[in-house]
């Protein structure tokens, strides 16, 4: 299950998600949202008993956002009891909530972990001032540290989240961020490039030339700096973006996305997937809150996913993950060409064969051009 809380004490200027102010909520009450979301979550739980999908308990739980830790923590705490009295959660679920860094304190944090929260993501960006302005972001980051260390003492796991290739970002910027996210301890990190959305104030930015955009070339170079050094640290990547100090510390609930598992996302703008149809709800949190109101969905729209379509997405995010795709599943044409991807030092050749295409730290950087031709091979044999 996921919960999206779209709220944000200020939008970062990178930021494309469905997140909104205090000035942008047209009446909305934040106060208000955790008994919409509790609602839904009682509606999702009829759906499925109605459609007569077989009980499951739900098996990893996601609060993201947005800023899920603006609201109170005992109304975090009652939407995940909530999804846990209609839905179950396995005993080992995995429960995570993402939070800004200046958001929560050792007080919270252990609320939180009391609440049944086991995993908590921080959006620590970078440890360089410079960098943050950039991205609007407005935590100190003097602050991870020390909340890293509180939310360690609650006994929660920690992840944290970096961007690399900001306008005005250097190699040594990268570096120092490197190195205080690693004396951070956490048992995982999330290194992700900067993408410069359209729409976005930071791409009107670089429009006027205020900015200058990131290089391809830069982002390769500090994506290749962070995979050595998490490496050296004992990290190992299972994901392209993602590193794990072992395998228990992965993200479960990312990994059941990779996989095209059954999710339900709650809030607004949230999507689901079960079996195959995917649907998404409204995206303003006014009109979600009147729909919930009402008693009626809130969602705006549904797709059933045709055969070709669920090729595409397991071939595209099956590329990504380290376990990677089994040979046998692809088409006679992509398979022959794992041989030009050894050449080109794209995939490991020790796990092609044993039959799994696997991509190198290089393959990794070209994960599009390598998704590109496997499924235009895949469309030449069709």
């Amino acid at each position: 299950m996921y919960l999206h809380v779209p709220f944000c004490r200020v939008r970062c200027g990178y930021c494309d998600f469905n997140t909104y102010t205090a000035g942008t909520l047209r009446g909305v009450r934040q106060e208000d949202f955790a008994e919409q979301a509790i609602a839904e979550i009682t509606f999702a739980r009829r759906v499925l008993e109605a459609s007569g999908v077989p009980d499951r308990p739900i098996e990893t739980v996601f609060f993201g956002g947005g800023t899920p830790t603006l609201l109170p923590v005992t109304d975090l705490v009652r939407m995940l009891a909530a999804a846990r009295a209609e839905f179950g959660l396995r005993p080992d679920a995995e429960v995570t909530i993402e939070a800004n860094p200046d958001t929560v304190g050792p007080r919270e944090l252990d609320m939180l972990a009391a609440g049944g929260i086991t995993r908590i993501s921080f959006g620590m960006q970078s440890a360089v001032p410079h960098v943050l302005a950039t991205l609007d972001r407005t935590h100190d980051p003097k602050r991870v540290a020390p909340v890293v260390t509180a939310a360690h003492s609650a006994g929660l796991a920690v992840s944290v989240d970096l961007i690399f290739g900001t306008p005005g970002e250097s190699l040594a910027d990268w570096q120092r961020s490197l190195d205080a996210a690693l004396a951070c301890r956490p048992e995982h990190i999330s290194a992700y490039s900067l993408i410069v959305e359209e729409g976005t104030a930071l791409a009107r930015r670089i429009r006027r030339g205020e900015l200058a955009a990131p290089t391809d070339d830069m982002q390769a170079d500090m994506y290749e700096l962070a995979d050595q050094r998490f490496a050296a640290a004992g990290f190992e990547w299972y994901e392209i973006s993602n590193w794990a100090q072992d395998a228990s510390h992965r993200s479960r609930h990312n990994l059941g996305y990779w996989r095209g598992d059954d999710w339900w996302g709650i809030g607004p703008g949230a999507h689901s997937h079960i079996g195959g149809v995917r649907w998404w709800n409204v995206k303003h949190p006014a009109a979600y809150a009147e729909r919930i109101t009402a008693g009626v969905s809130p969602a705006a729209g549904r797709e059933r996913l045709d055969s070709q379509t669920r090729e595409v997405e397991r071939v595209m995010l099956g590329v990504r993950v380290r376990a990677g795709i089994a040979l046998a599943s692809l088409s006679h044409s992509a398979r022959l060409l794992v041989a030009e991807f050894i050449a080109e030092e794209l995939i490991d050749a020790q796990a092609a064969l044993a039959g799994e295409l696997t991509l190198t730290r290089r393959g990794r950087l070209l994960a599009d051009a390598v998704v590109r031709r496997l499924l235009e091979a895949s469309d030449a044999d069709s």
